[in-house]
């Protein structure tokens, strides 16, 4: 059962790559050997006049194997757990002399030593582990068979077809996609690398088409609902076409790893015109800015559909994205969003910033930058390629930052290798491990050319690593997953295990943090309302019995979440006196009028303080970064929250700017009561308030989530949600 070509590479024969589940090419219904006699007649022997797959929504096939929720008419079954089919015959199957087989196909060029042709042979008793077909009932003319699928076969839709043996060779059934079936991960069985023990992380990490994404500030957490709508019409071929689109090689798609490696590659589309387009400049032409996206549907549909990029993401989007991705396929996965996300482009575990002699942060010589706040994925699965206690969850990014052997792309990398500094451990582990780990260095950009390290902080980075608990909206700390707490003798043990793995310190700054006086500095921003003015108030500390004159600086910029400034609206420099013992506050008004023109996506302010001790020349600096408190999008429904009956959904905004604002676009998405959609008002006035009405007819019962999000030029990140519950459709 293989296709050669006659193609010969360096000397062998050699069929080309099969890459694609799309791609199909059909087995001969009839395969005769030797002679065959004039009178030999197909229907003298046992001929299958029909299948039946058992394939809604309420059969068994469907419901124990978890798949009844996708919005999708074929079988789909999860590898390693038995299914029933039933083969209708034109006569009584006789056990003693008939002799027939299913056979799974999945590509072009099928062959059993690559699992793209399975041949499923009848048994009498089911093996674990292994494909086998058990005859379990026999009724008149038709077979009632139990399927059992191996639990580390092929992911993906395969075409099956029934062959039976005559004694002049085989006759097959003819294509027929209405037996086409889908195979998944299965983390409900013990011997699929994805088995996960826990029933409600399954119900949270797999079957939950729901999610929280968090963002902000460490000081000031967000969060907004995503739908992940993995079970919806069209998004499982949709997976599926973004691994032949990566052009994997199907023999390796029941391998998670290799699964969630390519996933983390496509889903963005630096290197290889994957899924979404990335953009941080602010500048959304010719597409959707990335805080207008509700959920990953429309994303996926549409990069199936137009086969190109869909404009824009950042790296919620991504995450959001990859998450149903996994999810789709059966690898449990969740959202985690790291604060204070070093982005540490050699992995040397510091993030230089270089300062002026006057205090002020030298630009030029700055490249490192720590992110507000960074999204990736885990995925859970064991790690046979790893030593023992290294499976679970893998840290999986989709958003590109550095190449990874050749790809923007990273992980899977060990959650728990990351914790114990075993970055030698493939793959991309060194990267995630600084995301983490590395130390803020402040260091002085002398005019003689001479660098001299001020100030080292340790613990600023990887501050807060959460998300979403299972079976509820909180947030679920998880940063001692990742590390141990700082001081903490298994922290120095796992960076000094991460040094010898060659992550490197370019400079010593052990116990360089010695300071020589007793001043000590912090300062406070204000509750920050987009468009009003607010306060920062900088607290000076003496502890000592010295007389100390200080000079301060205050940098204000507008900044991408990443921490990358994009300008700066305020600075501002001011003497300090300290007298013995005590403490001094210094104030700054920041208006409104010097932030609001030069908003970003997500309108975070960044504020830096440094401050020279004269008598001492020591250099004191904080930075903190603020969230401007945005209205929201308000959500009301009226009418029967019942699946089958219509309720009327309005959607509300009143523009709180000064300003009338021009071409909005708001967007109303919520799986399973609505499929997403979208309208564009040509202006908002100052104060004024638009509505939008909308009928929906929910076909999910159960808890469920409406959202919507605003978007336009001065204004975006505005959001909205509500909780709902729907009910079953009353008996009649």
């Amino acid at each position: 059962m293989s296709e050669s070509s006659g193609a010969t590479f360096g000397g062998r024969r050699a069929i080309p790559p099969n890459t694609s589940n799309a791609s199909e090419n059909d087995p001969p219904t009839m395969e005769l050997q030797g002679l065959v006699p004039r009178s030999f007649n197909m229907q003298d022997y046992l001929n299958v006049t029909g299948v039946h797959l058992f394939k809604e929504r309420w059969d068994s096939n469907k419901v124990d194997h978890h798949t009844d929720k996708y919005n999708n008419n074929k079988l789909i079954v999860r590898r390693g757990q038995s299914f029933y089919i039933q083969i209708d015959f034109n006569r009584p199957y006789n056990p003693r002399r008939d002799l027939f087989r299913v056979e799974y196909v999945i590509g072009r060029y099928p062959q059993e030593n690559k699992g793209t042709y399975i041949p499923v042979s009848v048994v009498s008793e089911l093996q674990s582990g292994q494909w086998g077909a058990k005859v379990i009932g026999r009724e008149d003319r038709s077979v009632r068979l139990s399927v059992q699928s191996s639990p580390d076969c092929i992911v993906g839709k395969f075409r099956m077809y029934v062959a039976v043996w005559t004694p002049y060779g085989v006759i097959r059934t003819s294509r027929n996609p209405e037996t086409d079936t889908y195979i998944l991960f299965n983390p409900w069985c013990e011997e699929d690398a994805v088995y996960l023990d826990n029933e409600e992380e399954r119900e949270e990490y797999v079957l939950n088409d729901i999610g929280v994404i968090f963002y902000g500030d460490f000081n000031d957490i967000k969060s907004r609902s995503w739908s992940y709508g993995q079970f919806e019409d069209g998004i499982l071929d949709a997976c599926l076409y973004v691994m032949d689109r990566a052009k994997m090689d199907l023999s390796g798609r029941g391998n998670p790893i290799k699964v969630s490696r390519v996933g983390s590659a496509m889903i963005n589309a630096k290197d290889d015109e994957g899924v979404i387009a990335g953009s941080w400049d602010n500048v959304y032409a010719y597409g959707i800015p990335p805080s207008a996206w509700t959920g990953s549907v429309d994303i996926l549909l549409e990069y199936r559909s137009s086969e190109n990029p869909v404009r824009y993401g950042q790296c919620w989007v991504f995450a959001g994205v990859f998450n149903t991705f996994l999810r789709c396929l059966g690898i449990p996965a969740r959202v985690v969003t790291n604060y204070f996300s070093a982005h540490d482009n050699n992995a040397n575990l510091q993030l230089d910033i270089f300062l002026e002699e006057d205090g002020n942060v030298n630009s030029k010589l700055t490249k490192d930058s720590v992110w507000n706040y960074h999204c990736w994925n885990e995925a859970w699965m064991t790690r046979p390629d790893l030593p023992i206690g290294f499976g679970g969850w893998q840290v999986v990014d989709s958003t590109p930052q550095e190449n990874s052997d050749g790809m923007y792309r990273c992980g899977p990398a060990s959650v728990q290798a990351i914790k114990h500094g075993n970055v030698c451990f493939q793959f991309d582990a060194p990267f995630v491990f600084a995301e983490v780990n590395s130390d803020l260095v402040y260091i002085t950009a002398k005019k003689d050319g001479t660098h001299v390290v001020e100030t080292l902080d340790t613990t600023h980075v990887g501050k807060l690593i959460v998300t979403k608990q299972v079976g509820g909206d909180g947030i679920k700390d998880i940063t001692d997953t990742y590390k141990f707490q700082e001081g903490q003798e298994e922290e120095r043990l796992a960076l000094e295990t991460a040094l010898m793995y060659g992550t490197k310190k370019p400079l010593n700054t052990e116990g360089i943090v010695k300071s020589r006086s007793d001043v000590h500095m912090n300062f406070e921003v204000e509750n920050a309302v987009l468009g009003r003015d607010f306060k920062v108030t900088i607290t000076f500390r003496n502890n000592g019995p010295a007389h100390y004159t200080i000079t301060a600086y205050l940098s204000g910029n507008i900044t991408f979440y990443t921490g990358v400034a994009k300008a700066e609206f305020k600075n501002e420099t001011f003497d300090v006196t300290l007298e013995p013992l005590s403490f001094k506050k210094e104030e700054v008004l920041i208006q409104a009028r010097e932030y609001m023109g030069q908003l970003l996506e997500q309108a975070f302010l960044h504020f830096f303080v440094t401050a020279r001790v004269n008598e001492t020349k020591d250099v004191l600096a904080k930075q903190k970064s603020v969230v401007l408190t945005i209205p929201k999008v308000i959500i009301k429904v009226h009418g029967a929250q019942v699946v089958g009956s219509d309720m009327v959904v309005t959607v509300e905004f009143t523009n709180p700017l000064k300003e009338t604002l021009k071409n909005i676009w708001i967007y109303l998405d919520g799986p399973g009561v609505t499929k997403p959609i979208k309208k564009m008002f040509q202006e908002i006035r100052p104060n004024s308030t638009v509505k939008w009405e909308e009928v929906c007819r929910p076909w999910v019962s159960g808890p469920r989530k409406l959202m919507a999000s605003m978007t336009s030029d001065p204004l975006r990140h505005v959001y909205g949600e509500l909780d709902l519950q729907i009910q079953r459709q009353p008996p009649m």
